[in-house]
C-alpha cells in the first residue's frame, strides 16, 4: 500500500499542468445526504445482510468540504471533505453472526471518511477539469445486539484513491452540471466515491442537488465490509 501511495504521488507531480487559478480562492460547503445502505457484513465465517436481516434505516449524516486554491506553479491545490453516515434498525437474523444467535437484534453501523485530496486544475474556464489524488481515512463499525448476546465488527483503513471533477458551466445563467469522485482498486479490496450534480450560483453562494454513491469491499483480516450507500442530496457553500 506504501508503494501504492508513493507511486500515485509521483504521477500527480509530474502530470502537474501549467492551468492554475489567477488568484486564491476559497470555499466551503455543508450538505445532507438521504442514503439508503445495501449489502454485507463478514466477521469470521458468519455474514449478515444489512438491508433484508439487519433493517437499518438512515439515522443521520454529516457532509462537509472546505477547498483553497491558488496561483502557485506545480503546487496542487487542496480540499479536505468529511462524510459520516449513522444507521440503526431493528431486525430478524436468519442464522447466528458473530455469537449472535439467530432471532431478534438491534443493530448499529457507523461508517467514517475524511479525505485530504490534492489536486490541479486542468481546464478553467466554462468547461472545469481536475484531476488528483485523495488520501482517505476510512473507518466502519457494526454493532449486533440481542438481550443477553452482542457482536462488533470493525474496519480501518488509510487507502490513496484517484480523483477527478469536471464541471460544465452554462454561460449567463449561473447554473452548471457536474460530476466527481473518487476511486481505488487493489489486492482484491475497492472503494468508489462519485456523485453528479446540477449547481446555481447567486453571487458567492452556491446551490447544489444531485445524487451521489458510495460503495466499499474492504478487508479487515477476519471482518469484510462489503456495502453500498447511495441516495439524493442538497447541499450548499460559499466559494470566495
Amino acid at each position: 500500500m506504501r508503494k501504492l501511495i508513493l507511486a500515485a504521488g509521483s504521477s500527480l507531480v509530474l502530470a502537474a499542468p501549467l492551468v492554475q487559478a489567477d488568484v486564491v480562492g476559497l470555499g466551503a460547503s455543508v450538505s445532507y445526504w438521504d442514503s439508503d445502505l445495501s449489502g454485507d457484513v463478514t466477521s469470521g465465517s458468519s455474514s449478515v445482510d444489512v438491508n433484508d436481516e439487519l433493517r437499518l434505516k438512515d439515522d443521520g449524516n454529516a457532509n462537509a468540504s472546505v477547498y483553497i486554491e491558488h496561483p502557485v506553479p506545480l503546487l496542487p491545490n487542496v480540499r479536505l471533505a468529511y462524510t459520516l453516515v449513522q444507521q440503526s434498525g431493528n431486525g430478524t437474523l436468519s442464522s447466528s453472526f458473530d455469537g449472535v444467535s439467530a432471532g431478534n437484534v438491534r443493530s448499529e453501523l457507523d461508517l467514517e471518511q475524511l479525505d485530504l485530496t490534492l489536486y490541479y486544475e486542468i481546464l478553467d474556464n466554462w468547461v472545469n477539469l481536475d484531476l488528483g489524488l485523495t488520501v482517505r481515512d476510512f473507518s466502519g463499525e457494526l454493532q449486533v445486539h440481542n438481550a443477553i448476546q452482542s457482536s462488533r465488527t470493525e474496519a480501518d483503513a488509510v487507502v490513496p484513491m484517484g480523483y477527478v471533477a469536471a464541471r460544465f458551466d452554462l454561460p449567463l445563467t449561473g447554473a452548471a452540471l457536474g460530476a466527481e469522485g473518487n476511486f481505488i482498486s487493489f489486492d482484491g479490496d475497492s472503494m468508489r466515491d462519485f456523485n453528479v450534480y446540477g449547481q446555481y450560483s447567486i453571487s458567492l453562494l452556491q446551490l447544489r442537488a444531485g445524487y451521489r454513491q458510495v460503495a466499499v469491499d474492504y478487508e479487515d483480516g477476519s471482518d469484510v465490509f462489503d456495502v453500498k450507500i447511495d441516495g439524493p442530496f442538497i447541499s450548499a457553500g460559499l466559494s470566495f
